[in-house]
């Protein structure tokens, strides 16, 4: 079994917008660590923030030579600050947590624990957020039409904070996709994986990011990464129109050759016209949605681009 103490845990905290709540998860994370006991080193990356972040980051890193704080030259949201926190991560297991103060850093401890029993994935399970009742059904409600939807096992309620051992950070890290979900990767990735059950706080201090359209893009930045299920759904709605296209034509020319009686009018003709169109412009969103992805990873562009480490152990 693993000694906590000769083990070194790394944090990587993606910020944006969050000044405020940057001093106080550096405070919590410093105090779980050392509760836990083992080596540890804190990574902030400031992911293109229009506030007083880095200054703020800078004079933690100062005085603290365990934490690094990761500049990007622009926002390239959380996804992506989380990938550069984690290839420039060196402990044994990754923990990543938003900078918001949302994910609780003292549930550390019961990642470790599992951790040490075995486990190479511990995941937050968010069995309620501090936040609406219609926000709270809309989240339910994605997670599970998104664990129906993927090819992969998705954990239900499970967002990005987690702990990861090195060897499932190794394997995210080896990945070449660009346009990355990391909690669906994690799951891509395998390996033996548990929850452990939290309340998710509001946002301590400002307003969140996040907005109905983000949730929109989110949710299908999962679903078109990780399930080809709407293009067979897709397939099979026009082999189903296909089918009863016909069945009506034969209908149709039965009907007329018999009493003369064929359906008339331009009522229906106008209905079908609608219906068929309706279904090629929702054909055609479905595969611009997988068209777009992959020209994004055809660019091979970086998934970000660091404008600056700051660490006195690095400068």
């Amino acid at each position: 079994m693993k000694n906590i103490n000769e083990l070194k845990i790394s944090a990587v905290i993606a910020c944006y917008k969050d000044e405020q709540s940057i001093p106080i998860m550096h405070q919590r994370l410093t105090g779980i660590f050392k509760k836990i006991g083992c080596d540890y080193e804190i990574i902030f990356v400031n992911d293109g923030s229009p506030d007083n972040s880095e200054e703020i980051l800078s004079k933690i890193c100062s005085v603290d030579e365990k934490t690094t704080a990761i500049i990007h030259s622009r926002n390239f949201n959380s996804q992506n600050s989380f990938s550069s926190g984690m290839q420039h991560a060196t402990g044994d297991a990754v923990v990543l947590l938003d900078g918001d103060l949302q994910d609780p850093p003292e549930l550390i401890e019961k990642f470790a624990t599992k951790w040490l029993e075995g486990y190479e994935v511990v995941y937050g399970s968010r069995v309620k957020r501090e936040t609406s009742l219609l926000m709270n059904i809309s989240y339910k409600f994605f997670y599970r039409i998104f664990n129906k939807l993927s090819y992969i096992n998705i954990p239900l309620d499970a967002g990005d904070f987690s702990l990861m051992d090195r060897k499932v950070v190794n394997a995210i890290n080896s990945l070449k996709e660009s346009d990355r979900f990391i909690r669906g990767l994690r799951a891509w990735a395998g390996f033996k994986q548990i929850g452990i059950p939290y309340n998710r706080p509001e946002r301590q201090f400002g307003r969140s990011t996040n907005n109905l359209f983000k949730n929109i893009q989110w949710a299908k930045k999962g679903i078109f990464s990780f399930s080809h299920l709407p293009l067979e759904i897709m397939s099979l709605v026009s082999y189903s129109i296909f089918l009863l296209s016909s069945i009506a034509l034969i209908i149709y020319t039965l009907l007329y050759f018999i009493n003369d009686e064929a359906p008339k009018g331009i009522t229906t003709l106008i209905v079908l016209i609608l219906f068929l169109g309706a279904m090629q412009l929702l054909s055609i969103s479905i595969l611009s949605e997988y068209i777009a992805k992959i020209l994004d990873e055809t660019k091979q562009r970086p998934h970000s681009i660091i404008k600056k480490i700051i660490n006195n152990k690095k400068n």
